[in-house]
């Protein structure tokens, strides 16, 4: 690489600097501190571990994604954590050991081997909060409340939510005695929302008439509340899991609306993201105008008998720096103080005396003569009659 190259980044990966920075973390930290008031604990887990941990419970898509290298102290394979899910369920499963439901929540940069969509990042800043230990609607239903004011605290205001449940599909699928190959290609079709491959799909499989119109019909079972009757209406005769699936989402949904200014919901029954990962129901979050959910979550239930122990858990996950870009909030203006140099004692204390209150202070150094406002500052420390006096920059 050539001495004027050495500044550039693999693709995918980006520094943050500091105007983008600040902005960040104020919204890191007023999220982490709404989850605290939820009752949901800050985990930490590490950035790197042995793979057969990292990837235990995990999906392809997970392993796909991962950076992997040889750890040369033990000789075993090692990687980059690519999503923080796995690792807080382990933590819940085998550290805390708790009976009782367990709250954590997290955020921390990961890495993934390829961005989710063209010239996105590779080190998305996630944020997520995970409830292991109940199996009812009522977990599904915070945990959706919680994304839903974690949106709302990040002033993006126009998202539209989708739910799901992956059991309707999973118990039509098992009805018509699909392959694992079928399965698969059908519900790659369905996500495309590509009606005439569905329909071709389904004319080459010998399955019962109506396993294939139940099939073929999740592609009209999209739009609010209404979707739950016709589904109920359209799937008669459907396996007992369908059902339960249907009345699983009907619960979380009148749950949700009881929270004040709850957002109108929406449902389609043919969004499995996350189908091989998620056992129950399943919810996003999408913007006017872009094309991939800025949050996703739901029910994924089984990952701790991976660490020994085997807990219902439900959780949400986005991407902090993605947020950013959807957010109405205005950055915080950088204020502060300019101090002058010099070996005052007195001059000293008022600089911690108003650190210590709250304010920031730069302290100029000797032979600096750069004007206040490259500091970040709009008030200078001067000193008048003996005191030390701040003053507003004219």
């Amino acid at each position: 690489m050539s001495t004027k190259d050495r500044w550039l980044l693999p693709e995918g990966i980006e520094e943050i600097l500091p105007v983008e920075a600040r902005r960040v973390e104020d919204l890191r930290r007023k999220l982490l501190d709404m989850f605290e008031r939820w009752g949901y604990e800050l985990v930490m887990p590490p950035l790197i571990e042995y793979l057969d941990s990292l990837l235990t419970g995990a999906g392809q898509e997970l392993d796909i994604q991962t950076f992997k290298l040889t750890d040369q102290l033990t000789g075993r394979l090692m990687g980059v954590r690519p999503d923080m899910t796995p690792q807080t369920a382990r933590i819940d499963a085998h550290y805390l050991k708790r009976t009782a439901p367990v709250r954590l929540c997290y955020t921390g940069s990961v890495l993934r081997t390829r961005p989710d969509e063209f010239g996105g990042s590779r080190e998305p800043l996630q944020l997520g909060a995970e409830l292991f230990g109940y199996p009812g609607p009522e977990a599904d239903a915070e945990i959706l409340r919680l994304m839903i004011e974690s949106l709302r605290t990040a002033e993006i205001h126009d998202a539209h939510l989708d739910l799901g449940h992956v059991g309707v599909f999973r118990g039509l699928a098992a009805q018509a005695k699909l392959t694992d190959e079928q399965e698969k290609e059908l519900f790659e079709a369905l996500q495309r929302k590509a009606r005439n491959e569905v329909k071709a799909l389904l004319d080459s499989h010998d399955a019962p008439s109506a396993s294939k119109r139940m099939l073929a019909g999740l592609l009209d079972l999209s739009g609010g509340q209404e979707v739950l009757t016709q589904a109920d209406a359209m799937l008669r005769g459907a396996p007992q899991g369908v059902a339960r699936a249907l009345n699983e989402l009907q619960a979380v949904a009148e749950l949700v609306t009881l929270q004040a200014g709850a957002p109108e919901l929406n449902f389609d029954l043919a969004e499995l993201s996350g189908y091989h990962y998620y056992t129950g129901v399943v919810f996003s979050a999408f913007v006017p105008g872009y094309g991939r959910a800025i949050a996703r979550g739901g029910r994924y239930d089984g990952i701790g008998r991976f660490f020994g122990r085997d807990r219902a858990a439900t959780g949400f996950g986005a991407d902090l720096r993605e947020w950013l870009r959807f957010s109405a909030a205005s950055p915080r203006p950088i204020t502060g103080i300019l101090a002058p140099d010099g070996a005052d004692s007195s001059l000293h204390a008022e600089i911690a005396r108003l650190r210590a209150s709250g304010e920031r202070v730069v302290l100029r150094l000797p032979g600096d003569k750069s004007p206040v406002a490259d500091f970040g500052c709009d008030c200078e420390l001067v000193k008048q009659n003996s005191r030390w006096v701040v003053q507003p920059v004219k």
